[in-house]
């Protein structure tokens, strides 16, 4: 992680992942962000605290950066390795991000 520049937001997204801190983790979000992961959309920091908390329980995913790309002034792409009690553990992920103001607005995991 110390070799990739990441921005302060999703260097706490992915502390909080590793950390297994939902708390901390929904708080990367804005009040109305979306998540979309595995066909399922996760509106506002409520839900998506909800679903990163049972996933951790579920999966003990941790994260690890391998690359980051700046695809335009808002969006962003996190490719990391996952790992955790899921099938095919481990595997590469890609993040996209919508960031605005410090803040994630929008968050589709693909793989």
């Amino acid at each position: 992680m110390d070799t990739i520049d990441l921005p302060k937001v999703v260097l706490g997204l992915v502390r909080a992942q590793n950390d297994f801190d939902a708390v901390a983790y929904a708080d990367c979000f804005s009040e109305n962000a979306e998540v979309l992961d595995e066909g399922k959309t996760y509106k506002g920091k409520d839900e998506i605290k909800a679903w990163i908390e049972d996933a951790n329980k579920r999966y003990q995913v941790t994260m690890s950066p391998i690359a980051y790309t700046e695809t335009d002034t808002d969006t962003s792409i996190l490719s990391a390795e996952i790992s955790g009690s899921f099938p095919g553990s481990p595997l590469v992920l890609q993040y996209h991000l919508n960031i605005k103001e410090e803040e994630i607005y929008s968050l589709e995991i693909t793989s």
